[in-house]
């Protein structure tokens, strides 16, 4: 059923209708957080949210090159000034659970929200640098603005040798760490690392392979104390899980490649799938990580 494949043209357009359903569904989902800022309750919450700040990690990044340019990345360093990578250095767990209990997790902002540029961690480059990703020598851009802040998962790995169950069409992992959708009011800086909690999980497939995308949101957020599972966010942020669902199924439309699909009938898992999700892709990372399991081409900084 996803494997339609009309003109290049009719898809773009088919795929600027949704952008601007989507768009709408988005804006409809903010207004609750727009009310709380003109009403004062949100009062000091910055366009552009702080970075990263760990008393038990000491983990900086600067830029290099100019962005937009092949020569643009974003590197990492430990407090001793040696090289770091995102993935492999940063911790998964932040320090401390949340004020409901749940799981806090470090968040590297590859793709702040309204923005194109399609940056992401380098798995194949030494110390994975944050980078624009290439096609056929060109930098890749998304054809139209992502609504929400994208990035990864440190520690954690979907690997291409597992397979997964009926529920997800026997699909593998998609040889990445595990993504995140943070749903949050603020714009979040590309590179810095945030604090964030876990709602809930879509199940997206892409050309066969299983890509995770987590559904998060900023410890920071005004609404953070209110959201804590899917149903939260349809109450507080009404059409955000759709939206993204909708995004991530046409957003490679413009480029000729059939419809995304999702697991679980489409339907957005909640926290507790989520948790699992995290929990497995942790463990897979930490046998990558150990030598247990085969990197491919991956650059891994072994124990």
């Amino acid at each position: 059923p996803f494997r339609v494949m009309p003109l290049l043209s009719s898809r773009f357009q088919a795929f600027r209708g949704r952008l601007s359903h989507v768009t709408a569904a988005v804006a409809t989902g903010q207004m609750t957080v727009r009310r709380m800022m003109r009403s004062g309750e949100a009062a000091g919450v910055a366009q552009i949210a702080r970075p990263f700040s760990s008393s038990s990690t000491s983990i900086v990044h600067t830029t290099e090159g100019e962005l937009g340019t092949p020569s643009f990345a974003i590197r990492y360093a430990g407090g001793d000034g040696a090289p770091a990578s995102p993935w492999h250095d940063i911790p998964l767990f932040a320090s401390g659970d949340g004020n409901d209990g749940s799981m806090l997790l470090n968040m590297v902002v590859e793709i702040p929200k309204f923005t194109r540029a399609k940056m992401e961690i380098d798995t194949k480059a030494p110390w994975n640098p944050i980078v624009q990703d290439t096609k056929n020598g060109k930098l890749r851009d998304y054809h139209g603005p992502i609504f929400w802040n994208y990035g990864a998962l440190p520690q954690t790995w979907e690997d291409p040798n597992e397979k997964g169950g009926d529920e997800v069409g026997n699909c593998e992992g998609d040889n990445d760490p595990l993504d995140v959708v943070e749903i949050g009011s603020a714009i979040l800086e590309m590179g810095s690392i945030h604090t964030v909690k876990p709602l809930g999980v879509l199940a997206m497939i892409d050309s066969g392979e299983l890509d995770w995308k987590l559904i998060a949101i900023s410890t920071n957020d005004p609404l953070a104390d209110e959201i804590h599972r899917i149903e939260d966010v349809e109450k507080y942020l009404p059409h955000n899980i759709s939206g993204v669902r909708e995004w991530f199924r046409w957003y490679k439309t413009p480029d000729g490649k059939s419809l995304n699909g999702f697991g679980y009938d489409e339907v957005a898992m909640d926290v507790d799938l989520a948790q699992y999700v995290i929990t497995h892709t942790h463990e897979a990372w930490r046998d990558l990580h150990r030598g247990k399991r085969d990197p491919g081409k991956l650059w891994v900084s072994c124990d």
